[in-house]
């Protein structure tokens, strides 16, 4: 079974471009001002997830030593 991919050329493109200029003309700023802020927060949090997975690798945090062997 072949599994068919529709990749819009530069035509296609441009058509949608002119379209959604013309339907949220005055909006794209805003609409893009939040979605760099969402990357940004999507990032960030990322980051954090990874910074609390390796930390323990990295440094061990509030580590009790073990208490002295009896014997």
């Amino acid at each position: 079974m072949e599994i068919l991919a529709w990749m819009p050329g530069p035509w296609e493109i441009a058509i949608i471009a002119v379209i959604a200029l013309l339907l949220f003309g005055k909006r794209l700023p805003e609409i893009g001002k939040s979605l760099g802020k969402g990357i940004v927060e999507f990032k960030k949090g990322l980051s954090d997830v990874q910074n609390e997975v390796t930390r323990p690798v990295d440094e061990p945090k509030d580590r009790t030593p073990d208490p002295p062997a009896q014997g």
